[in-house]
Protein backbone atom coordinates (compact mmCIF):
# COMPACT_ATOMS: atom_id res chain seq x y z
CA UNK A 1 0.00 0.00 0.00
CA UNK A 2 1.47 3.48 -0.78
CA UNK A 3 3.88 4.97 1.85
CA UNK A 4 4.09 9.01 2.20
CA UNK A 5 6.44 10.59 3.41
CA UNK A 6 6.40 14.46 4.88
CA UNK A 7 10.01 15.65 5.36
CA UNK A 8 12.00 18.37 5.78
CA UNK A 9 15.13 19.15 7.90
CA UNK A 10 14.20 22.48 9.12
CA UNK A 11 11.99 22.46 11.92
CA UNK A 12 8.77 24.31 12.11
CA UNK A 13 8.06 23.51 8.45
CA UNK A 14 4.41 22.64 9.17
CA UNK A 15 5.34 18.94 8.05
CA UNK A 16 3.52 17.15 10.82
CA UNK A 17 0.23 19.68 10.63
CA UNK A 18 0.54 18.43 6.87
CA UNK A 19 0.91 14.55 7.43
CA UNK A 20 -2.17 14.93 9.93
CA UNK A 21 -4.28 16.62 7.61
CA UNK A 22 -3.92 14.16 5.39
CA UNK A 23 -4.14 11.29 7.70
CA UNK A 24 -7.73 13.11 8.80
CA UNK A 25 -9.24 13.64 5.27
CA UNK A 26 -8.67 9.62 4.74
CA UNK A 27 -9.42 9.02 7.67
CA UNK A 28 -12.99 10.63 6.91
CA UNK A 29 -13.27 8.72 3.90
CA UNK A 30 -13.01 5.37 6.24
CA UNK A 31 -9.81 4.61 4.68
CA UNK A 32 -7.61 2.42 6.79
CA UNK A 33 -4.36 4.56 8.23
CA UNK A 34 -1.14 3.69 9.58
CA UNK A 35 0.98 6.94 10.76
CA UNK A 36 4.52 6.39 11.77
CA UNK A 37 5.43 9.24 14.18
CA UNK A 38 9.42 9.26 13.32
CA UNK A 39 9.78 13.38 15.51
CA UNK A 40 10.95 12.92 18.19
CA UNK A 41 8.48 15.60 19.40
CA UNK A 42 5.68 12.83 19.28
CA UNK A 43 3.12 15.28 17.81
CA UNK A 44 1.11 13.08 16.15
CA UNK A 45 1.61 10.64 18.99
CA UNK A 46 0.44 13.21 21.66
CA UNK A 47 -2.27 13.57 19.53
CA UNK A 48 -3.63 10.18 19.50
CA UNK A 49 -3.62 10.91 23.05
CA UNK A 50 -6.95 13.18 22.94
CA UNK A 51 -10.08 12.02 22.54
CA UNK A 52 -11.30 11.50 19.19
CA UNK A 53 -9.36 9.34 17.48
CA UNK A 54 -10.65 7.20 15.08
CA UNK A 55 -10.09 3.31 15.10
CA UNK A 56 -8.60 3.01 11.31
CA UNK A 57 -5.77 5.31 12.30
CA UNK A 58 -3.20 3.42 14.20
CA UNK A 59 0.24 5.43 15.65
CA UNK A 60 3.01 3.65 15.68
CA UNK A 61 5.25 5.79 17.96
CA UNK A 62 8.51 3.16 18.85
CA UNK A 63 10.95 3.93 15.95
CA UNK A 64 14.22 3.55 15.92
CA UNK A 65 16.97 4.09 12.77
CA UNK A 66 17.40 0.22 12.74
CA UNK A 67 13.74 -0.76 12.92
CA UNK A 68 12.13 1.82 10.39
CA UNK A 69 12.15 0.12 7.39
CA UNK A 70 10.79 -3.39 8.92
CA UNK A 71 8.33 -1.11 10.32
CA UNK A 72 7.42 0.60 7.33
CA UNK A 73 7.46 -2.86 5.61
CA UNK A 74 4.70 -4.13 8.48
CA UNK A 75 2.35 -1.44 8.37
CA UNK A 76 2.40 -1.00 4.60
CA UNK A 77 1.51 -4.56 4.20
CA UNK A 78 -1.67 -4.34 6.41
CA UNK A 79 -3.53 -1.05 6.01
CA UNK A 80 -4.09 1.49 3.05
CA UNK A 81 -2.21 3.93 3.98
CA UNK A 82 1.42 4.42 5.56
CA UNK A 83 2.02 8.33 6.60
CA UNK A 84 5.54 8.82 7.74
CA UNK A 85 6.00 12.20 9.78
CA UNK A 86 10.09 12.17 9.50
CA UNK A 87 12.55 13.80 12.40
CA UNK A 88 13.54 17.25 11.05
CA UNK A 89 16.71 16.44 10.10
CA UNK A 90 18.94 14.62 7.02
CA UNK A 91 19.54 11.29 8.97
CA UNK A 92 20.03 7.87 8.24
CA UNK A 93 15.93 6.90 9.13
CA UNK A 94 15.01 9.88 6.99
CA UNK A 95 17.05 8.38 3.77
CA UNK A 96 15.37 5.02 4.80
CA UNK A 97 12.12 6.05 5.37
CA UNK A 98 12.44 8.41 1.61
CA UNK A 99 13.91 5.11 -0.31
CA UNK A 100 10.86 3.06 0.95
CA UNK A 101 8.31 6.05 -0.16
CA UNK A 102 6.15 5.98 -3.21
CA UNK A 103 5.76 9.91 -2.17
CA UNK A 104 7.84 12.39 -0.51
CA UNK A 105 6.08 15.23 0.73
CA UNK A 106 8.37 18.22 1.61
CA UNK A 107 6.54 21.18 3.47
CA UNK A 108 7.97 24.29 3.28
CA UNK A 109 7.48 28.02 4.34
CA UNK A 110 7.59 30.85 2.12
CA UNK A 111 11.15 32.10 3.43
CA UNK A 112 14.63 31.19 2.31
CA UNK A 113 15.61 29.15 5.26
CA UNK A 114 12.74 26.89 4.67
CA UNK A 115 13.78 26.65 1.00
CA UNK A 116 17.23 25.59 1.85
CA UNK A 117 15.66 23.06 3.87
CA UNK A 118 13.54 21.77 1.01
CA UNK A 119 16.54 21.67 -1.03
CA UNK A 120 18.83 19.58 0.80
CA UNK A 121 15.59 16.98 0.77
CA UNK A 122 15.77 16.95 -2.93
CA UNK A 123 19.61 16.27 -2.40
CA UNK A 124 18.79 13.52 -0.09
CA UNK A 125 15.93 12.47 -2.27
CA UNK A 126 18.39 12.82 -5.75
CA UNK A 127 20.73 10.47 -3.98
CA UNK A 128 18.42 8.00 -2.59
CA UNK A 129 16.92 7.80 -6.52
CA UNK A 130 20.53 6.42 -7.66
CA UNK A 131 21.13 4.03 -4.62
CA UNK A 132 17.83 2.93 -5.51
CA UNK A 133 17.73 2.91 -9.12
CA UNK A 134 14.19 4.56 -9.18
CA UNK A 135 12.26 7.93 -9.52
CA UNK A 136 10.80 8.33 -6.07
CA UNK A 137 8.21 11.16 -6.44
CA UNK A 138 8.34 14.31 -5.18
CA UNK A 139 7.23 17.67 -4.67
CA UNK A 140 7.10 20.87 -2.39
CA UNK A 141 3.97 21.70 -0.35
CA UNK A 142 3.67 25.23 0.62
CA UNK A 143 2.58 25.53 3.92
CA UNK A 144 1.03 28.21 6.61
CA UNK A 145 0.29 30.34 3.44
CA UNK A 146 -2.10 33.52 3.99
CA UNK A 147 -5.89 33.24 2.77
CA UNK A 148 -5.71 36.94 1.59
CA UNK A 149 -2.41 37.56 -0.21
CA UNK A 150 1.08 36.04 -1.40
CA UNK A 151 3.89 37.14 0.73
CA UNK A 152 6.86 38.95 -1.44
CA UNK A 153 9.37 36.01 0.33
CA UNK A 154 6.48 33.33 -0.58
CA UNK A 155 6.37 34.62 -4.62
CA UNK A 156 10.07 34.15 -4.34
CA UNK A 157 10.40 31.21 -2.93
CA UNK A 158 7.97 29.92 -5.36
CA UNK A 159 10.11 31.37 -8.44
CA UNK A 160 13.19 29.49 -7.03
CA UNK A 161 11.29 26.06 -7.25
CA UNK A 162 9.89 26.72 -10.68
CA UNK A 163 12.87 28.18 -11.79
CA UNK A 164 15.00 24.98 -10.62
CA UNK A 165 11.88 22.66 -12.21
CA UNK A 166 11.02 21.26 -9.02
CA UNK A 167 7.67 19.90 -8.58
CA UNK A 168 5.15 22.35 -6.24
CA UNK A 169 2.18 20.95 -5.34
CA UNK A 170 -0.60 22.88 -6.38
CA UNK A 171 -2.76 23.57 -3.40
CA UNK A 172 -1.03 25.21 -0.30
CA UNK A 173 -2.01 24.26 3.81
CA UNK A 174 -3.44 27.85 4.24
CA UNK A 175 -2.99 28.98 7.91
CA UNK A 176 -6.00 27.99 9.35
CA UNK A 177 -7.13 28.05 13.17
CA UNK A 178 -9.10 24.49 12.96
CA UNK A 179 -5.89 23.03 12.04
CA UNK A 180 -4.46 23.90 15.58
CA UNK A 181 -7.48 22.98 17.02
CA UNK A 182 -7.32 19.06 15.98
CA UNK A 183 -3.82 19.48 18.04
CA UNK A 184 -5.59 21.08 21.33
CA UNK A 185 -8.73 19.06 21.13
CA UNK A 186 -8.49 15.86 19.22
CA UNK A 187 -10.24 14.14 16.30
CA UNK A 188 -10.50 14.62 12.67
CA UNK A 189 -10.53 18.03 11.13
CA UNK A 190 -14.12 17.43 10.14
CA UNK A 191 -15.02 16.16 13.74
CA UNK A 192 -14.74 20.10 14.71
CA UNK A 193 -18.17 22.12 15.51
CA UNK A 194 -18.52 24.69 12.83
CA UNK A 195 -19.72 26.84 15.73
CA UNK A 196 -16.36 26.47 17.83
CA UNK A 197 -14.17 27.12 15.23
CA UNK A 198 -13.70 29.88 12.30
CA UNK A 199 -13.50 29.36 8.94
CA UNK A 200 -13.91 25.39 9.33
CA UNK A 201 -15.64 24.74 5.53
CA UNK A 202 -12.99 26.60 4.13
CA UNK A 203 -10.57 24.83 6.17
CA UNK A 204 -12.01 21.25 5.12
CA UNK A 205 -12.13 22.43 1.68
CA UNK A 206 -8.39 23.19 1.68
CA UNK A 207 -7.83 19.79 3.43
CA UNK A 208 -9.77 18.04 0.85
CA UNK A 209 -8.14 19.86 -2.03
CA UNK A 210 -4.66 19.07 -0.75
CA UNK A 211 -5.85 15.08 -0.25
CA UNK A 212 -7.06 14.70 -3.42
CA UNK A 213 -3.75 15.85 -5.00
CA UNK A 214 -1.83 13.58 -3.01
CA UNK A 215 -4.01 11.00 -4.31
CA UNK A 216 -3.96 12.00 -7.72
CA UNK A 217 -0.03 12.29 -7.71
CA UNK A 218 -0.02 8.92 -6.30
CA UNK A 219 -2.13 7.12 -9.32
CA UNK A 220 0.06 9.10 -11.68
CA UNK A 221 3.34 7.37 -9.95
CA UNK A 222 1.44 3.89 -10.08
CA UNK A 223 0.49 4.49 -13.64
CA UNK A 224 3.98 5.37 -14.72
CA UNK A 225 5.41 2.34 -12.78
CA UNK A 226 3.43 0.25 -14.62
CA UNK A 227 4.32 1.85 -18.05
CA UNK A 228 7.64 1.00 -17.08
Amino acid sequence: MPVIAFANPKGGAGKTTAALLLASELASRNAQIVIIDADPERWISQWADLPGKPENIRIVSDVTEDSIVDQIDAAAATTQFVIIDLEGTASLMVANAIGMSDLVVIPTQGGSMDAKGAAKMIRLIRNQERMARRAIPHGVLMTRTSAAVASRSLKNVRAQLDKAGIPVFGTPIVERAAYRDIFDYGGLLRDLVPAQVSNLENACKNAGAFTAEVLNRLRQAMAAQGAA
